[in-house]
């Protein structure tokens, strides 16, 4: 058998090796996402809003960030969202269904200065949220 520095064998062996380290190409073999993320392969989910709260920002800013509880509909886990625009949050209620979806860190993470949130509020009950707080479209009623 060949073993030489240069063999198609080791190559090919080397190769697998290299790629295995990679941790996108790693997460795609193995199927990660799926496992771990909370939305899984979409992007986005559907959940109820349990609570409504707020938390600090990380340094060097200061503020108060307000964030919902969301029960995800699809397999029952319990995530945080970010609630962006201003005055958003007024017009979300406890038990509202909400549509999530990722924040937009790097590697399903979180972003900028919130701490611990990888998901952000895009729709409640069916209307966009961005619509809602500017004016322009009723938030519906459930």
């Amino acid at each position: 058998m060949p073993n030489g520095q240069f063999a198609a064998r080791k190559l090919l062996k080397d190769r697998k090796h290299q790629v295995m380290l990679k941790k996108p190409l790693k997460r795609r073999k193995f199927k990660l996402k799926s496992k771990y993320d909370p939305v899984g392969t979409n992007p986005r989910a559907s959940g109820l809003v349990l609570q409504k709260y707020a938390v600090e920002q990380k340094q060097p800013h200061s503020g108060q960030i307000k964030c919902v509880k969301v029960q995800l509909i699809k397999n029952g886990k319990i995530v945080g969202a970010y609630v962006p625009h201003d005055n958003a949050i007024n017009f979300i209620d406890e038990h509202d269904e909400v549509t999530i979806e990722g924040l937009g860190g790097s590697q399903r993470g979180q972003m900028g200065c919130i701490p611990g949130l990888k998901y952000k509020v895009v729709e409640v009950n069916g209307a966009r949220l961005k619509l809602v707080a500017n004016g322009k479209k009723q938030k519906p009623k459930r």
